[in-house]
């Protein structure tokens, strides 16, 4: 009967905790929700004992799904109702603390041991050419993706690894963009031509692999209408703690282009009050940019440190609105929230296109057009190393292109002179 005093002991401590920690009301009454249904379970089931296995098996009654462990990735809210507390309580029955940080995390990748050597060394290599962290991300991840996919196949060794292994790999994202099947094929065969240079293997398979063909230039950017701009920023609830940070955010994805990886590692310190500057070091080019810091986005900044910020010891100036109270993860895109707000702004956004965060910066490039700014300035504001990715923004400049338009009977007039 202790035992069963003791879960109810730790369940009451970790809402107190949570509580302390500034957890949201509504939170609050989910958790304690859950808590009472599974003390109830443990009654009816005159459990006295709880371990992993136990919880496992109520989650599976209360969802009908079926999971090996607690700490693994799920994509239904329905479940993570019922796990996310009981995750918490089991650790708290382990070691009598309170552990705050339940959120999902995609499990670490464990490389197969017949791939480790070359992969670890593979990894060394891109640090040693001085590639950004995002390019070493994205190009270890594909590589990891091929290596689970080979083992899967029962292939054992780098050398093993065939052609036909490599495009049996790539049916499996055929339905992708021919973009994102160019950016595997450039990785899979910056790492066989590595394989090959260091001995791993005895041909080159990068020799083998097909070109995707991806103009530089093929797509049009998306670009907001300013009416809508208004739009999506009245739609944020600025009463709200949350919603002055979003309004924040956006204002300066809109206002001054940044990326959203950019402004998710802004500081504090980031801000220069005396001079009205926000100065940061591009998170893409490794190049420090000084911005203005305009009045709206200012007060706006101002607003959310005072009265919506939680209490926090990061240092980042925009930080989860959810205990922990910590920075945004390293791939948060932000692009959950901002479809939250175009549906709550009625917008209507057409079908196919790409109208992320990186379309206000289009937006913002396309404004500047309309002004007549000069492209080199464009490129500055940007924060682009060439003017001839600025240029990319030419195509949505229709003053401009209709300066460019031909007249077809003045042109076939002077084709009959001839």
């Amino acid at each position: 009967m202790s035992e069963i005093q003791d879960i109810h002991g730790a369940i009451l401590a970790i809402m107190e905790s949570m509580r302390l920690q500034g957890t949201s009301l509504d939170r609050l009454k989910n958790y304690k929700n859950a808590y009472n249904v599974f003390e109830r379970y443990l009654s009816d089931q005159s459990i006295a004992r709880i371990d992993e296995n136990i919880c496992l098996e109520y989650v599976y009654t209360k969802t009908g799904q079926r999971f090996e462990r607690f700490e693994c990735v799920t994509s239904n809210a329905r479940v993570d109702y019922r796990m996310r507390p009981l995750l918490l309580l089991l650790r708290y029955l382990q070691d009598g603390q309170f552990h705050s940080d339940v959120r999902k995390t995609k499990p670490s990748f464990v490389c197969p041991a017949c791939f480790k050597s070359e992969y670890e060394v593979f990894c060394e290599e891109l640090v040693y050419r001085g590639y950004s962290k995002a390019t070493i991300e994205s190009s270890t991840r594909k590589v990891q993706f091929l290596m689970m996919f080979m083992a899967t196949q029962g292939v054992t060794s780098s050398s093993d690894i065939t052609i036909r292994h490599v495009e049996n790999y790539l049916k499996t994202i055929e339905n992708k963009s021919a973009k994102y099947v160019g950016v595997f094929l450039y990785v899979f065969r910056n790492f066989f031509s590595f394989l090959y240079e260091r001995g791993y293997v005895v041909d080159d398979l990068a020799l083998k692999l097909p070109k995707v063909r991806t103009p530089r230039n093929a797509s049009i950017p998306y670009v907001w209408s300013k009416d809508d701009i208004k739009k999506l920023l009245c739609a944020i609830d600025r009463a709200d703690p949350k919603g002055k940070r979003d309004y924040s955010i956006l204002l300066i994805a809109i206002r001054l282009g940044l990326r959203i990886g950019d402004i998710r590692s802004l500081k504090k310190s980031s801000i220069d009050w005396n001079r009205k500057t926000i100065n940061l070091k591009i998170t893409k080019t490794g190049q420090p940019i000084e911005l203005p810091l305009l009045k709206d986005i200012g007060w706006a900044i101002i607003d959310y440190l005072q009265n919506g910020r939680p209490a926090t010891n990061s240092e980042c100036l925009f930080v989860r609105h959810r205990a922990p109270f910590n920075a945004f993860g390293g791939h948060n895109g932000f692009n959950k929230e901002l479809h939250r707000y175009i549906l709550k702004a009625g917008l209507n956004v057409p079908g196919g296109l790409r109208h992320g965060t990186h379309s206000l910066r289009s937006t913002l490039a396309g404004n500047m057009l309309e002004i007549k700014s000069p492209l080199p300035i464009i490129s500055e504001v940007l924060g682009h190393q060439s003017v001839n990715t600025t240029s990319i923004y030419l195509k949505i400049d229709i003053e401009g292109l209709r300066k460019c338009a031909l007249d077809p009977e003045e042109m076939f007039a002077n084709e009959n002179s001839l």
